[in-house]
């Protein structure tokens, strides 16, 4: 077995990455259970193929990459991972969560079971392969700044900062989490 400790984190960008494929060929390789300590989520997500989550030594959720970020067992694994992490917002006593990707101009969601929300953008960040619109969703308190990430292709016709805008998230895309912060498989938190 290996035990790896942030081995990376000294590394810039550019160098992390290519080291980071290099030690996950290496581990495939070389057939060795590897134990990788990180605290950068991108690294856990690309190496692992499960993953512990550790908040102050308590263990919040363990399974692989895609368990984790799609099922979050509470409000803590939910805002760990994901950049930006999974927009929490107040709802019956507990929080509806759902992931900036899935929070998309209504218009372009169709033929599904929606939730609309009406989304006040503030600001909007121009990342060459994507945009991420920060802002309010009208009649709910958040726990932070609102983000919806849509990919650079879509057109923003008609979303303009300090306007509101219909938005909305596919109702299987929701997550629900009672008042203590866990995850509720129920629809009302």
């Amino acid at each position: 077995m290996f035990l790896l400790d942030e081995p990376l984190s000294n590394l810039d960008a550019k160098l992390r990455a290519s080291a980071r494929s290099e030690l996950k060929r290496f581990q495939q390789t070389v057939l060795t259970t590897t134990i990788y300590v990180t605290h950068d989520q991108v690294e856990a997500m690309g190496m692992g193929d499960r993953i512990a989550v550790i908040d102050h030594g308590k263990l919040r959720q363990i399974g692989t990459p895609a368990e984790i970020y799609d099922d979050p067992a509470d409000e803590f694994v939910a805002s760990f991972l994901g950049t930006p992490p999974m927009n929490l917002i107040q709802r019956d006593g507990g929080s509806l969560g759902f992931r900036p990707e899935h929070f998309l101009p209504k218009e372009l969601l169709n033929g599904a079971a929606l939730t609309e929300l009406a989304f006040r953008v503030d600001r909007m960040e121009y990342l060459g392969s994507e945009r991420i619109l920060y802002g309010a969703i009208d009649g709910f308190a958040a726990k932070r700044e609102v983000t919806a990430k849509l990919p650079a292709h879509v057109p923003l016709t008609g979303i303009r900062a300090g306007e509101w805008h219909p938005f909305a998230v596919r109702e299987t895309e929701l997550r629900f989490f009672g008042r203590d912060g866990q995850r509720t498989k129920g629809t009302h938190g």
